[in-house]
């Protein structure tokens, strides 16, 4: 308290006191004991207001005892189901021990992929990440002393390597290795690495590898199976310095749908863990292939250009055909390709147009113009104009597709005699028409849609001296091939805007990551937040059905169905009140991460402790662990002070005493009937 208060106080004092001397005291004949008493409720009363007035600040400690903080880390992935006993021992044992208690202040936490606060241990989890769960402690101790007790077997399936994890001087962390940590002879098959999909008579690429743990050479039999047929089967041989051997084949596929692939390595003598000898995956085999139908009735260098680049992807087959083709051989085509219609055309035009294909239509010196002008195409173009060199200029504003990467440099002259053309539709022109350097403002190369029909016309042959001239400035036909390739996938891509689409995947790798995204679009096709979004899925070998709402995220509705077993399953999306749905199928392989281990790595389990500040420590010595922590200087209880600045005017007592002196001086002087 400031010297200046004290002055107050004590001048407030003399103030109090003056004022009942003069009242009670001065001038009074009889000094009775009414009147001392009268006196004293007086000088109480007038000296807590000036007191309350004056507002005198006093310090107040208050000492607590602060103890460290003890986390236990309990591991609850399927990797330590077998160890279930001996940790809930563990857990018993550290939670009943008062000197621990009296110590630390104890809390308890489980991980698996994330942390969770610790309820009960079911050993599902089927990932672990010790660095993430280890990060977020520390985020939740941050500044508090603290001791970290991880159980678990040390065997990480994501996340950061946690044998590096850099704790804070505050932190240290002990380790309890759970397990076998016996080394085994073991042979394991790795990920398998293949496509979502495949086409149907293609051959697919399937990559994997062939572990060992173990000292002495052994051998084994690699088999690959797909729909339990045998398509590859290998022997390998193996030691403790040979202890990888890759594994690249290419699988045919012979017939439509999912496809399920099994790798399994045989058995060794005395191996203890066989869970990891068999890896599954599953793969969709698809008949997408594009059959394009390239009529001329002329031998011109363009047919092998445009077949070499087109069938450069290997999901288009091109059939040249004469323009008397008969219809039945037109059947199955998806796009047709007019090269330099005449009227010998008529047939093929108008079979075309019955079936509502979509066309690409390249003229030439050959071409009959006035057959065009009257064959119901979107287009006019004006004959009888004299054959001369066009040079084709990049539309860098075309917005159908990216064709940012063609290049035109040094691209040598097409030959036309069309003359201006007139498009009667929606267009975008791919490339402009130059002619003796000047831009005629006229397309050499454009598309069309006429609602969900497509077509392109191009002005001029000669093609095949582009394809040349891209493998002189680069040396390879990619330039010209991709070009002629993105154009005839616009042309063969006729997807219809859908108010209800669903992502998903056609294989699942385990349970864990088995997630459904679905958007759904108002009549303007604005993103509807408030829609009711389900989805029924439909286990096809149980037939077990079960029906989940979606969950809105950030634009997008999402089913988590981690639950789900492995196995086939069908599934339809639909919307509450409205007609909408979606469906699909997938496949959840049969695949836990945490079986594939077979003993537990204390090496990095130590390596955690020590860069910690810790010690590492086995079951068997939990007494001793408890010891170090009793005994250690480094983890004892603290008595912090807290000094509070409270005001008197916080004190409600005072001002209970005050209205108490001053009712009561009243109520006597009424009783004894003074004034």
């Amino acid at each position: 308290m400031e010297s200046i208060t004290v002055l107050y106080i004590i001048l407030a004092a003399i103030v109090a006191l003056g004022i009942v001397v003069f009242q009670y005291i001065y001038k009074q004949k009889a000094k009775s004991k009414i009147n001392l008493l009268l006196a004293f409720l007086r000088f109480t009363g007038i000296f807590g207001l000036l007191l309350l007035l004056i507002n005198p600040q006093f310090s107040q400690k208050l000492y607590t005892l602060e103890k460290p903080n003890l986390v236990i880390l309990a591991d609850n992935s399927t990797s330590i189901e077998e160890s279930a006993t001996q940790l809930n021992e563990i857990l018993s044992e550290i939670k009943s021990s008062e000197d621990i208690a009296d110590r630390f202040k104890v809390a308890d936490y489980r991980f698996g992929t994330d942390l969770h606060i610790f309820d009960i241990l079911s050993f599902q989890e089927k990932n672990t990440n010790i660095y993430k769960s280890l990060s977020a402690l520390e985020d939740v101790y941050a500044r508090e002393q603290t001791v970290t007790i991880l159980l678990s077997d040390g065997n990480q399936t994501i996340g950061q390597d946690y044998s590096y994890f850099k704790s804070d001087e505050n932190n240290s962390i002990y380790t309890v290795v759970l397990g076998d940590t016996t080394k085994y002879k073991d042979i394991s098959v790795g990920s398998i690495q293949t496509n979502k999909y495949a086409f149907l008579k293609n051959k697919f690429p399937l990559e994997t590898f062939v572990s060992y743990q173990g000292s002495s050479a052994v051998s084994a039999t690699v088999s690959i199976k797909m729909n339990s047929k045998v398509v590859h089967k290998e022997v390998v041989k193996l030691n403790s310095q040979n202890n990888y051997k890759p594994i690249s084949i290419e699988v045919e596929a012979n017939s439509v749908g999912i496809k399920n692939l099994v790798v399994e390595v045989s058995q060794l003598p005395e191996e203890r863990n066989i869970k990891n000898n068999r890896r599954t995956t599953s793969i969709e085999v698809i008949d997408e292939k594009t059959k394009i139908a390239l009529i001329s009735d002329i031998l011109h260098p363009d047919l092998g250009a445009l077949k070499k680049a087109i069938e450069s992807n290997e999901q288009r087959e091109v059939s040249i055909l004469n323009s008397n083709v008969a219809n039945t051989i037109l059947e199955d085509i998806d796009l047709f390709i007019f090269y330099q219609p005449t009227a010998r055309f008529k047939n093929s035009f108008e079979y075309a147009k019955s079936k509502n294909a979509n066309t690409f239509i390249i003229t030439g010196t050959q071409t009959d113009y006035s057959f065009l002008n009257y064959a119901d195409v979107p287009f006019e173009i004006e004959n009888g104009y004299p054959q001369q060199e066009v040079f084709g200029l990049l539309n860098n504003a075309f917005t159908k597709y990216d064709i940012s990467k063609f290049d035109v440099t040094d691209f040598p002259p097409l030959i036309s005699d069309a003359g201006p053309i007139l498009i009667t539709s929606p267009y975008e022109a791919l490339l402009g028409t130059q002619i003796k350097g000047l831009n005629i403002q006229q397309p050499l190369l454009s598309v069309m849609e006429n609602n969900t029909q497509k077509s392109a016309l191009l002005m001029g042959e000669n093609l095949w001296k582009w394809r040349v001239q891209t493998y002189r400035n680069t040396s390879e036909f990619v330039n010209f091939d991709e070009f002629i390739g993105n154009l005839i996938r616009y042309l063969t891509s006729s997807k219809n805007k859908s108010r209800l689409n669903v992502e998903y995947e056609k294989v699942y790798e385990g349970s864990s990551n088995t997630v459904i995204t679905a958007t759904y679009f108002d009549e303007a096709f604005l993103f509807d937040p408030n829609a009711k979004v389900k989805i029924k899925v439909t286990n096809t070998e149980t037939n077990k059905v079960q029906t989940n709402p979606m969950v809105l995220k950030n634009g997008y509705f999402e089913a988590d169905l981690s639950n789900l077993m492995a196995g086939s399953y069908k599934f339809i999306v639909s919307v509450e009140n409205e007609s909408k749905s979606e469906s699909g199928s997938f496949i959840i392989s049969e695949f836990d991460m945490e079986n594939q281990f077979v003993s537990s790595d204390n090496v990095k389990l130590e390596k955690l402790a020590v860069n910690s500040g810790g010690k590492q420590f086995y079951p068997s010595q939990i007494e001793q662990l408890l010891q170090d922590l009793k005994e250690s200087d480094a983890y004892v209880p603290t008595e912090k002070s807290t000094e509070n600045i409270v005001s008197l005017i916080d004190f409600r007592m005072l001002l209970a005493i005050i209205v108490f002196a001053f009712a009561a001086e009243w109520f006597i002087r009424k009783y004894n009937g003074l004034i």
